[in-house]
């Protein structure tokens, strides 16, 4: 089985998909954005747009995801926002066209919700709330210039099956999704503090410089 998990930038993809991993014993996550930063880097900086617009990164993610489901006797979980009708098609629709047992869920919130989550995530946000001040997303980031196209494709129909996070943790849309995708995750038994540590720890991961 193959989850994916969509849902705009800054909505609790990747935390979510690690959260799962952690409680799902032989599951992996393959994230489809390491393939297509590397593809970016491969062009010059005047010719680096949106790497989805590649052929290459949709045709590669399927051949990887195809051999990952394949070779793979546990869970796959991607996280990976896809909006346009047509990339989704080659990509998740894709991999259901070859016989992989594909459950796609979009991680929905209000717009405030999100904007807040991308002021509290990366190393600005952990050293400004260190000096006790908050910080905020810039106007002109990338992630935020994206929020209102994001929310508003991924409610459409094709995008569900849509699950709002407002006011749900992380692990419990992790629970969330276990359930509508039939599985058992270990029970969650970690303290708030370590919950966040840990969370934090991810986060700077998987923080994008380029």
């Amino acid at each position: 089985m193959l989850l994916w998990i969509n849902g705009p930038f800054g909505g609790g993809k990747t935390q979510t998909a690690y959260e799962i991993r952690r409680r799902l014993p032989g599951s992996v996550v393959c994230d489809p954005e390491h393939a297509g930063f590397g593809l970016r880097r491969v062009l010059p900086p005047e010719l680096r747009g949106d790497f989805q617009d590649l052929a290459s990164w949709r045709q590669g993610v399927v051949e990887v995801l195809d051999l990952a489901l394949t070779g793979h006797e546990g869970v796959v979980i991607v996280p990976m926002t896809v909006t346009d009708p047509g990339y989704f098609a080659e990509t998740v629709g894709r991999l259901r066209e070859l016989g992989h047992d594909v459950r796609h869920f979009s991680l929905l919130a209000e717009r405030e919700t999100v904007l807040r989550r991308l002021r509290e995530r990366g190393p600005g946000a952990l050293l400004g709330r260190a000096a006790g001040r908050r910080t905020g997303p810039r106007r002109e980031s990338w992630a935020v210039r994206q929020l209102d196209h994001c929310l508003e494709r991924l409610r459409e129909p094709e995008f569900a099956e849509h699950l709002w996070t407002d006011h749900s943790t992380v692990p419990k849309t992790a629970d969330r999704i276990a359930v509508l995708a039939g599985l058992t995750l270990r029970p969650n038994r970690e303290g708030r503090l370590r919950t966040r540590v840990r969370q934090a720890r991810v986060g700077l991961r998987h923080i994008r410089l380029d």
